[in-house]
């Protein structure tokens, strides 16, 4: 694998768990915190209060978790906004986001749509792989065990893996017959959307 090709799967990766990330903040019933020090509050209390825990997850001092606590700061760098944001949003309305993940898991599925690369057949036939735009329907099996693997922290490869089996099955391979051992390839995500 080039260098290029280990880049361009890694965009891919990230698009999955971005897709997942927005498919669970679609699900707030209220909006999360937005100023710097409501998402500091919010957090420190998700950390029973201690400052020091809350200091090391963010990756600051403990006079800078004080300073937006009281105020005193108000417009954190880039990266701190960015882990403000990203910590808030994982930890907020944890009930909302644990039933939408046990509907998907038990009865309902996910629908996912993207714009990829997929592939399956050799080049120069109908079945030669090509940029598609695909929406799928993804049963409750195979969305379990994409939110699975999330959950148990698989890696970006893992999660990619899952998505590409969950659209492959779904796509190209329904109706069985000849088609269900086909291998399909899924690569160069353009975009990718999931919805609970």
């Amino acid at each position: 694998m080039t260098a290029d090709d280990a880049l361009r799967a890694a965009r891919t990766r990230a698009k999955i768990m971005d897709g997942i990330a927005r498919a669970e903040r679609a699900l707030f019933t209220r909006p999360a915190p937005k100023s710097a020090r409501a998402q500091m509050k919010f957090l420190r209390t998700r950390e029973k209060g201690s400052i020091k825990t809350l200091a090391e997850r963010l990756g600051v001092s403990r006079k800078t978790v004080q300073r937006y606590l009281s105020g005193i700061s108000t417009k954190p760098n880039k990266r701190l906004r960015e882990a403000l944001v990203q910590e808030t949003e994982s930890e907020w309305q944890p009930q909302v986001r644990a039933q939408a993940r046990q509907r998907a898991a038990s009865s309902g599925g996910l629908v996912i749509s993207c714009r990829a690369y997929f592939g399956f057949g050799p080049e120069g036939t109908s079945d030669a792989g090509r940029v598609r735009d695909i929406m799928v329907d993804v049963p409750a099996r195979h969305a379990a065990a994409i939110l699975a693997a999330q959950e148990d922290g698989a890696t970006e490869n893992d999660l990619h893996q899952a998505v590409a089996e969950a659209v492959a099955d779904v796509y190209f391979r329904q109706g069985g017959g000849g088609r269900a051992n086909l291998e399909v390839r899924f690569s160069d995500v353009e975009w990718l959307n999931i919805k609970f």
